[in-house]
């Protein structure tokens, strides 16, 4: 009994040591070569009503994105980018903290609607629940990056340590430009619609290069949620958030 389980014990070492020389080979070849698609581009095709004829993307060289688009996303998504490794360990402290008090809060409230009999049978007639806590993440672009390529969206601690490791290979392997070259190229604007260029031609009607600072903070405050900001061009939270970071790009340091 002994053998056979050190034997299978052995093979999903050799089998986990390959994906992640596999991992490794694929980040090498960006260095020279665009990556065609992306895991989520794929699985979102799948999902996808229209399909392939509902894909937008055409890749654009790094200098052929708008300065004002690279520090919005900078500046949305990882004010420290050009200075961490791949992984912001404080950011992630920081996002666990604000997920447990959000989690607090959405207990409370559940438990205080609890307490009242009439409204919860009110909220129970009309099929309402206390609302679920918003859960943030403290990922950087490089892990935004790696989950992109190669993973699914999946939230479980196998995964999520997949996805640091893939980030500190990226950053061994790639320079920083590069790896903000290949996200902005691949990241979601919207349904079937990724990267710079297709998201500047989608809700401008222009190229990437030609993108205003007022423009390009708000695709990138689109971001954490591309498809629900479609629906909401002229959400108020658009417009405010995205001042918000328009006054910030001015003092990021891009690579």
């Amino acid at each position: 009994m002994i053998r056979p389980a050190l034997r299978f014990l052995a093979l999903l070492l050799v089998a986990g040591l390959a994906l992640q020389l596999w991992f490794v080979g694929r980040i090498a070849l960006m260095a020279a070569v665009d990556p065609q698609s992306t895991t989520f581009q794929r699985s979102d095709l799948l999902r996808s009503a229209g399909g392939l004829a509902g894909w937008r993307q055409q890749w654009v060289p790094y200098d052929r994105i708008s300065e004002h688009l690279k520090r919005a996303v900078v500046a949305s998504e990882d004010a420290d980018f050009v200075r961490h490794g791949g992984v912001d360990w404080d950011a992630i402290d920081q996002a666990r903290a604000r997920n447990a008090r959000a989690e607090a809060r959405a207990a409370d409230l559940a438990e205080r609607i609890a307490r009242r009999p009439s409204r919860a049978r009110a909220a129970q007639a009309a099929g309402a629940t206390a609302p679920a806590p918003r859960i943030v993440g403290g990922s950087t672009i490089t892990q935004q990056l790696a989950k992109n390529l190669f993973l699914s969206g999946e939230r479980t601690l196998l995964r999520k340590g997949q996805e640091l490791l893939l980030a500190l290979a990226l950053e061994a392997l790639l320079s920083k430009e590069r790896i903000l070259e290949i996200y902005l190229n691949s990241v979601e604007w919207g349904d079937g619609v990724f990267g710079a260029e297709a998201a500047a031609q989608r809700y401008y009607g222009k190229s990437a290069d030609r993108l205003a600072p007022a423009e390009a903070a708000r695709l990138a405050v689109m971001l954490p949620r591309p498809k629900y900001f479609e629906q909401l061009p002229r959400s108020p939270y658009l417009a405010s958030r995205g001042a918000t970071i328009a006054s910030r790009m001015r003092a990021v340091e891009l690579p």
